[in-house]
């Protein structure tokens, strides 16, 4: 057993050691070959480099040889361009030294002919002179005489054709103007067309049986008392059926009690006590809608930026009347109209349409307030920073102050249309014809008026004058008289065209 393991031991350390030697042998073996191959690959490596050397100097060779040669060229081709420019340039110096010889040539030339002219010039007024003395010999009148009568001549003769040529242009300006005039005017009427209705003094409040009469008066009349004092107005309860008439000159005080009264009819409560509550959530409900109708009115012609308390007062012109025309509708037309005008004659619109909203803001407090509502508008615009163009527009627009701009006259054509459009206004029957009879009286009144005509609604008034006392020239100055005395002396709406005929007829017979 213990043999056996020696030589188990034996063994291995002699398998051991061959291996060694072996292993140690293949190693020697494989450096010896790797370093053979190396040495090769250096070999390869260094042939390799020298070659790539060869190659880049043979090419560096030849790019210095082609940029030699480029360069050479380069040099050969502005070399050339040199001497071309060189070339014009001497071709151009050879040119103007030809030129300045032919300048100065000519300017030889042109001293001679001048020092003959001057010679001529001299004998020409040599001749000249002798010709004017032997004129004035011959005529008696010296040349300052003669050139006077001259001058006076042609100075009559450009003042005539100055004198047509004016008359002309201003017939021509007149007639295109009118023509012009008439377009604008026509044009913002038709594009602002408005329904008018006339409204009274009086309000008629519908009810449901003729019992309502009693319980409106009251016992001993309390309740119809209390409400007269509460409104300001007077009710009237007549025989006509199941109605009331509600009459007063204050329309903002009418349309509250008219609004009390029909709630109270509508309610059935009537007393003193019931009266006195509706009568002033009415008045509040007014007071909301002239608020509103202010705003409606600002909105409708985008007119912005006034002031709450101007806003309030364009809603009570809602409640006032002018010769049945509501007020409040004419300003929102006549801010329309000022509107189309202005933007057809390049002026300001905004500053148009504010001014025909505004111009009649007076009515609003004229029966408050001392002075003509012209005068009112004026002082409520100033008191509500309002611009000094739409102050003066709003004093001017009647005429009792002068136009500082363009946009016043516009408001006060703008409130003429507004105002003689028909059925626009009303008036009586009686105050009709008795403005048609002063019309007529008024053109009677001048000397050398025959007849006289009041036509078109009083809108015009022809007036036939007597041939043998009134010539072309005084025709004229008639019809400006009648003008102005018209205008002193009549009230009336718009404007009144005065036409003044002349007229001779030659009547013969033959027999």
């Amino acid at each position: 057993m213990l043999e056996s393991i020696l030589i188990a031991i034996a063994a291995l350390v002699i398998g051991g050691g061959s291996g060694y030697f072996i292993r140690k042998k293949i190693g020697e073996s494989k450096i010896s070959t790797a370093e053979v191959a190396a040495k090769k690959i250096l070999d390869d490596a260094n042939q390799e480099a020298n070659s790539l050397k060869r190659e880049k100097e043979i090419e560096a060779k030849e790019e210095s040889h082609r940029l030699r040669n480029e360069l050479e060229k380069e040099t050969k081709e502005r070399r050339s361009e040199l001497q071309r420019q060189e070339r014009r340039l001497i071709q151009k110096e050879e040119s103007l030294d030809k030129k300045i010889n032919n300048v100065e040539r000519k300017e030889e030339d042109l001293r001679k002919k001048e020092e003959e002219n001057q010679k001529a010039k001299e004998r020409l007024e040599q001749l000249h002179q002798k010709q004017l003395d032997d004129l004035e010999k011959i005529s008696g009148i010296t040349s300052e005489e003669a050139k006077e009568l001259l001058l006076q001549r042609v100075r009559d003769e450009i003042d005539h054709e100055m004198t047509m040529m004016v008359k002309e242009i201003e017939n021509q300006a007149k007639a295109e103007g009118e023509k012009k005039a008439r377009e604008i005017v026509t044009l913002a009427i038709q594009r602002c067309a408005a329904d008018h209705v006339s409204e009274s003094t009086v309000s008629v409040v519908s009810l449901p049986n003729d019992e309502m009469k009693g319980r409106i008066i009251g016992r001993e009349g309390r309740n119809i008392r209390a409400l007269e004092t509460l409104t300001g107005i007077d009710l009237i309860i007549d025989d006509t059926p199941e109605a009331v008439i509600i009459s007063g000159f204050d329309p903002i005080r009418r349309e509250v009690a008219r609004l009390a009264l029909e709630k109270l009819v509508s309610d059935g409560r009537i007393h003193p006590a019931r009266i006195e509550e509706i009568v002033e959530k009415s008045r509040k409900e007014i007071d909301n809608q002239i608020k509103e109708e202010g705003e409606r009115a600002s909105f409708e012609t985008k007119v912005h930026g006034l002031h709450p308390e101007v806003v309030q007062l364009l809603g009570k012109l809602r409640f006032r009347t002018s010769y049945g025309q509501n007020v409040l509708q004419h300003s929102i037309e006549v801010s329309h109209l000022a509107g189309i005008m202005a933007a057809e004659l390049g002026l300001d619109v905004a500053l148009s349409k504010r001014a025909g909203l505004l111009h009649d803001i007076g009515k609003a407090i004229d029966h408050e307030t001392e002075g003509s509502h012209v005068q009112i508008g004026g002082d409520l615009a100033r008191r509500y920073k309002e611009s000094a163009a739409i102050v003066n527009a709003i004093e001017a627009h009647h005429g009792d102050t002068d136009f500082n701009t363009m946009e016043a006259v516009l408001i006060q054509s703008a409130d003429a249309v507004s105002a003689v459009r028909p059925g626009a206004r009303r008036e009586t029957l009686e105050s009709y014809i008795k403005r048609l009879e002063k019309l007529e009286n008024i053109a009677d009144s001048f000397e050398g008026v025959e007849k006289a005509y009041a036509i078109h609604a009083g809108r015009e008034i022809r007036i036939m004058v007597k041939p043998d006392r009134i010539d072309d020239y005084s025709s004229i100055k008639v019809a400006r008289d009648i003008v102005k005395k018209v205008e002193t002396e009549l009230e009336y709406p718009g404007q009144i065209k005065v036409t003044v005929i002349r007229e001779t007829r030659a009547v013969d017979y033959a027999k």
